[in-house]
């Protein structure tokens, strides 16, 4: 298993790290698939941590605050969801996605400009005559 994890990995935008909600094992094992992640992608995946069972809660073993504070701390999405009642599962998926294409937009436009800053606009030169006609009629003028 260990020889092929990073040709799993490899060409991966985007993660999601799934935990039952009801077993805290399962959010224990998080810290670990996480670190697997962040060794054998590219620092700019986008993972989202995502809670599955919250139609489950009188069942809640791990918290919506503990996931909160987990997913803050590591710098990742999070969102609980109920794959029974459908509970934000679309929502997951097109975070993930919306994320994915931000990232992929923002290096094609670093790769375009051949660096990380803002592009800049294209300069357009309006010519004395132009200028001139628009002050002597006026922007809104009929005449």
């Amino acid at each position: 298993y260990r020889a092929i994890t990073s040709a799993y990995y490899r060409g991966a935008v985007g993660a999601l790290l799934v935990y039952d909600t009801t077993r805290h094992v399962t959010f224990e094992n998080v810290e670990r698939w996480l670190k697997e992640l962040r060794d054998h992608t590219d620092a700019s995946v986008v993972i989202m941590l995502v809670g599955n069972k919250a139609d489950l809660r009188h069942l809640q073993a791990v918290s919506t605050e503990e996931a909160t504070a987990f997913a803050e701390k590591e710098n990742i999405y999070f969102m609980e969801t109920s794959a029974l009642e459908s509970l934000n599962v679309d929502s997951a998926f097109v975070e993930v996605l919306t994320q994915i294409y931000n990232v992929v937009s923002k290096k094609a436009l670093e790769k375009e400009n051949g660096s990380a800053s803002v592009p800049k606009g294209e300069t357009i030169n309006i010519g004395r005559d132009d200028v001139s006609e628009v002050k002597k009629s006026g922007c809104c003028s009929t005449a």
